[in-house]
């Protein structure tokens, strides 16, 4: 199935691993131009030459610190001027960490939102005036089931990705009528590092290894197992494509079924 995808200029963040890097090598493969960011230069560098020298794809990656809206401006600069245009943009970021309400600092709550909320801010702000010019672009943000479904002691995730929802919506109402989409991918339970330190903590508060985690979490999800970040990947690129036209605002779960509301 071709998703007319060749040749577009995509931006993925926060792809040096896990799902943003499954979703900067399936653009690749799709015959796309993939600009990478990360903040870990070396763990970047080496995704995206390892991405290149698998699909042949023009490749560009820098660290980038998307809570700094001056480098995410030039990052995308950069790529635009490389790739000669920007259509797809995977706003994308590490999650806060695992904490109860009360044990919340105020500087933890402002963290967050720079990392979880604004960065989605300056990569859409950067991005979309090169979208305009072509009169096609898609605005794509991982975000999480706690969007749907907040889950304990991510109060941090659950209240700052709510946000992002929010502006995505908006986002969307704005800019479809210059051809631009915009929606969220929300995965549930997925076999990264993320997961692995979530369920460390949560494996030391109960005393158990962190496999029973893992096991408890698969049992909790209708299809009896974790998602690999190249299944979430495969929404990211559906929403980039040109199949998925008239969708925007939305948010896509990619959770096993775990969200349990209507």
């Amino acid at each position: 199935m071709d998703l007319g995808l060749k040749g577009r200029g995509v931006i993925v963040a926060a792809s040096s691993e896990g799902i943003g890097r499954a979703a900067a090598e399936a653009f690749a493969r799709e015959g796309a131009q993939v600009a990478m960011c990360a903040r870990t230069e070396q763990t970047l560098l080496e995704a995206a030459e390892q991405i290149r020298s698998e699909t042949g794809a023009e490749i560009y990656a820098h660290a980038v610190d998307v809570t700094d809206a001056g480098a995410v401006q030039k990052f995308v600069e950069q790529a635009a001027k490389q790739f000669g245009r920007v259509d797809v943009c995977v706003a994308n970021a590490g999650g806060p960490p695992a904490k109860n309400f009360l044990s919340i600092t105020t500087d933890e709550w402002r963290k967050a939102l720079d990392q979880n909320f604004m960065s989605v801010v300056h990569l859409a702000k950067a991005a979309i005036p090169y979208m305009q010019r072509h009169r096609w672009g898609r605005i794509i943000t991982i975000t999480s089931v706690t969007v749907k479904q907040p889950l304990a002691d991510l109060i941090l995730s659950n209240a700052v990705r709510a946000a992002v929802v929010g502006l995505i919506k908006s986002i969307s109402n704005e800019f479809g009528k210059d051809g631009i989409l915009a929606n969220n991918v929300a995965p549930g339970f997925t076999t990264t590092e993320r997961l692995k330190e979530l369920a460390g903590t949560r494996a030391l508060a109960a005393g158990v290894p962190a496999e029973k985690i893992y096991e408890q979490w698969a049992a909790e999800t209708p299809v009896k197992r974790l998602a690999e970040p190249k299944e979430v990947a495969d929404a990211i690129l559906w929403l980039a494509s040109e199949r998925a036209s008239y969708i925007t605002g939305q948010t896509v779960l990619v959770d096993g079924g775990i969200y349990r509301g209507l």
